[in-house]
């Protein structure tokens, strides 16, 4: 078992057994004080339309803040609950015996808010990156330099930038934009051409089609990590100073959209709707932070509004925590945050574009529902 989870876990049953003694010892002192005659009668009276296991939840909750994300249901179990107290396992979650023995096992921690097609989890997102040498290091680009041949002209982004486009993990890249990339783990490039900064530059442009000013951080993180001696870790601390430095000068900032590329094949990133294919996205969600609930449904609305139009486009809503990843992810700093995974590493243009202006529909659409909210504010 890691180390800080068996401090944690100790923490935990201490606070509990606390608590415990503490109420029994305030509760004797009451019916040892209380002036007139305490019978099973009063008791009766007080608690005849009290349910004992709501009781018991209720309790749990004012010291263990886990418990707010569970709904209480009428056929919660108490025993059950105890169990779960007892042995930190949970029945119905054969994860949960295994992740703290096994090597590597917990990332399955991951939970799937809402599971798109596919979805399960033998196929959860994994955070890594090679050293920054790797990220920083030049590669020679694919025919057409991974630019799609438009003749439209860029549109005139709106003067009021409500969004903030940016990418921590900036040198994700995509192979078939890349020369000779035999390993897709070689999928990573400094150059903005082909990583997903052409991403997030395409769809400030597909926004602004639909009337929505979005600034656009084309920052080279792993460059900027590697001036402060820290490693791809950090890159949510070193991305946090750039959305804290755009909210600071934009005070009109209410989306946050940090965009990345997933690292499964092709088969699992890729979805044919009406005859055009198109790269499959989805959300993560960070749950350890004040926003969680709210950027959860953000995450959710818009996972089910892309797949009323596009079937089959989002893979689902991911929740992570600080086990299996940052656990944050700049959520913290708005309620409408989103982290937002674009394809895969074996996506092309053509698909990535596809995609890139289905969530520019479907985006415009909730943001100018939400538009109003946000002026009132």
């Amino acid at each position: 078992m890691n180390s800080k989870l068996r401090v944690h876990s100790i923490f935990f049953y201490i606070n509990s057994w606390l608590f415990s003694i503490c109420a029994v010892v305030v509760l004797a002192g009451i019916v040892t004080l209380y002036p007139a005659a305490f019978s099973s009668s009063h008791v009766n009276v007080l608690l005849k339309d009290t349910k004992a296991e709501q009781l018991f939840i209720h309790f749990l909750k004012a010291e263990n803040h886990y418990f707010h994300k569970e709904a209480l249901t009428e056929s919660y179990s108490l025993s059950g609950t105890l169990f779960k107290l007892a042995t930190n396992t949970q029945p119905e979650d054969i994860r949960t015996f295994l992740g703290r023995e096994l090597p590597g096992f917990s990332i399955f921690d991951t939970g799937i808010a809402v599971a798109g097609v596919g979805t399960d989890f033998t196929n959860l997102p994994v955070e890594s990156a090679p050293p920054l040498e790797v990220l920083l290091k030049e590669k020679e680009l694919a025919m057409n330099n991974g630019q799609s041949e438009e003749n439209t002209a860029p549109p005139v982004i709106p003067d009021k930038k409500g969004v903030l486009i940016y990418h921590s993990h900036s040198w994700e890249s995509f192979a078939p934009l890349l020369k000779d990339v035999k390993d897709t783990d070689e999928a990573v490039s400094p150059n903005e051409q082909v990583n997903v900064i052409a991403v997030g530059k395409k769809l400030s442009e597909e926004l602004a089609r639909k009337g929505i000013g979005a600034e656009h951080d084309k920052t080279n993180i792993a460059a900027e990590l590697k001036k402060k001696g820290w490693n791809w870790k950090n890159s949510y601390s070193m991305s946090r100073e750039t959305v804290q430095t755009a909210m600071t000068e934009n005070k009109d900032v209410t989306f946050l959209i940090d965009i990345h590329r997933d690292s499964l094949p092709r088969g699992k990133t890729t979805a044919l709707i009406d005859q055009e294919s198109y790269a499959r996205l989805f959300f993560v969600v960070g749950k350890e932070h004040k926003n969680y609930e709210q950027n959860l449904k953000v995450a959710t609305d818009l996972h089910k509004a892309l797949e009323a139009k596009y079937k089959g486009i989002s893979r689902g809503v991911f929740v992570k925590g600080k086990s299996e990843g940052n656990g944050i992810y700049n959520q913290d700093l708005s309620e409408h945050a989103l982290l937002l995974e674009f394809g895969g590493v074996e996506n092309n243009l053509d698909e990535l574009n596809n995609s890139i202006e289905a969530f520019a529909e479907v985006f415009s659409d909730y943001y100018w529902k939400a538009e109003p909210v946000n002026a009132e504010d």
